[in-house]
């Protein structure tokens, strides 16, 4: 392979396949204290979550399985009937359907999650809080 057999993509072919998603994607909140910007694929959603300081995400499960990378803060992740506590750094799996849920100490805990398929749910509330924007990648 040699660099020059391509050309530079254009801003226009940049879209097709890059986005910052902090810059160019809108906040959906998914429940009060937790506000993402979500990005869906085809089979996958991202979403770059900020849960805030003192907020509770309630105990919950899904279809969809879940991998968590806590990207700075931490939180006390309940999963089963067991709390964990995941800080910057730590990676959580979270099979489909187990019951899960977090309480967010005394700072923000933001995260990256990784949901496969992409949850319905979230695209339906992005599109509800969004309705001007479309949604990238799908």
């Amino acid at each position: 392979m040699n660099e020059s057999d391509f050309r530079q993509a254009s801003v226009e072919d940049r879209k097709e396949y890059i986005l910052r998603p902090y810059d160019e994607v809108p906040i959906t909140k998914l429940v009060e204290g937790s506000d993402s910007h979500l990005v869906f694929g085809q089979n996958l959603l991202v979403s770059f979550l900020i849960m805030k300081a003192g907020s509770v995400f309630q105990l919950h499960s899904h279809p969809e399985e879940q991998i968590m990378f806590v990207i700075e803060g931490y939180c006390d992740e309940i999963i089963g009937n067991k709390i964990y506590r995941v800080r910057e750094g730590d990676i959580i799996r979270l099979p489909m359907n187990v019951l899960h849920g977090a309480f967010v100490r005394d700072v923000d805990c933001k995260v990256i999650d990784v949901f496969s398929p992409a949850r319905s749910d979230y695209a339906r509330k992005f599109r509800e809080q969004n309705s001007e924007v479309e949604l990238r990648f799908t």
